[in-house]
């Protein structure tokens, strides 16, 4: 899907998957988001370079940490801001989405923010939006979640470093996240020296050795001295049959508790993106603990998504030159 995300140069122009992308172009996105991280520090959180522009979150799917980090981020790039109510809007009366979308282009909208229950769903409206519009994907089906996986990649970083020389687990549900996909596609692009995953089999999707991981059914020997750890919600909503015998029992053999986390680095992160089932995947006092950077990985979602909106828009900007010299 590479060629559908960038113009001709290279230039981002959606966001749509890390799958496909270059390492430089991660890198650029970090580098980008580190810049913009002095902004949320200063007592007037703004800078213009998205003046004039509107940006329209276009949720079929509920996120609170998703959407409101898109607002704040294109407000402080200030840009103009529109979410969209798919409950109460014509799409709910049998409206078509194209349709929705043709009228959104007609209100001057410049950038879709696209979050939906099916995979390939921002795909496909990228395909379908006028040329000038940028999509980005705030997670699709068990597809992918680009922007979270980069500002995954951003909070490891601003703690740890060059994720090159690090070993990071990824623990729980894989099957249905859309996260532990971006996660591992941009570990894997940016040289993670050693990617773990730990589940249960029937939480691993089938070719999940594709990513270049490394499996484990026993968290204890999966945590053996890594230094990163990044807890998966348990998505009860996408799962069909006896996939877990009941929550407990995965908190009892997948849960991240204090006496495993003994099994990591000392200094080990734990990550989480949100929202987090307490009890079921992660303890409170690891959640809650001197490890836990969970808070500050929205903080720097919001940076994160900041570099993506204006790269995108400046990828835009670009492909719209080109069309207009040919």
């Amino acid at each position: 899907m590479s060629h559908l995300q960038l113009n001709k140069n290279g230039e981002l122009c959606h966001f749509l998957t890390l799958d496909g992308l270059p390492r430089a172009l991660l890198t650029d996105l970090l580098d980008t988001a580190d810049s913009f991280l002095e902004v949320g520090s200063r007592a007037v959180k703004k800078v213009p370079l998205l003046r004039g522009k509107t940006l329209c979150n276009v949720f079929f799917e509920n996120s609170t940490r998703t959407r409101t980090t898109f607002e704040l981020a294109a407000k402080r790039l200030s840009a103009d801001v529109i979410t969209l109510n798919i409950a109460t809007s014509s799409t709910s009366k049998g409206e078509t989405l194209t349709d929705t979308l043709r009228n959104l282009e007609a209100m001057g909208a410049d950038i879709f923010v696209v979050r939906h229950a099916d995979s390939g769903a921002a795909h496909f409206i990228a395909r379908e939006v006028c040329p000038h519009i940028a999509v980005i994907n705030g997670g699709d089906g068990r597809h992918a979640h680009p922007t979270q996986g980069m500002l995954d990649m951003l909070s490891i970083r601003r703690h740890k470093g060059d994720v090159a020389s690090l070993s990071v687990a990824i623990v729980g549900d894989l099957l249905h996240s859309r996260v532990a996909r971006s996660n591992m596609q941009a570990l894997k692009t940016l040289g993670c020296a050693d990617i773990r995953v730990i589940a249960p089999k029937t939480l691993l999707p089938v070719g999940i050795e594709q990513y270049g991981v490394r499996v484990f059914s026993d968290i204890e020997r999966g945590l053996q001295d890594v230094d990163v750890i990044i807890m998966l919600r348990l998505q009860r909503e996408r799962m069909q049959g006896g996939l877990l015998p009941s929550e407990g029992e995965f908190f009892a053999r997948y849960g991240l508790t204090a006496q495993r986390l003994k099994a990591a680095k000392p200094d080990a992160l734990v990550m989480h993106p949100g929202p987090i089932n307490r009890g079921v995947e992660i303890a409170s006092e690891v959640a809650d603990g001197a490890q836990s950077i969970i808070l500050n990985q929205v903080t720097y979602g919001i940076a994160m998504r900041m570099a993506v909106l204006s790269l995108c828009m400046s990828g835009q900007t670009a492909r719209r030159q080109q069309r207009e010299e040919h």
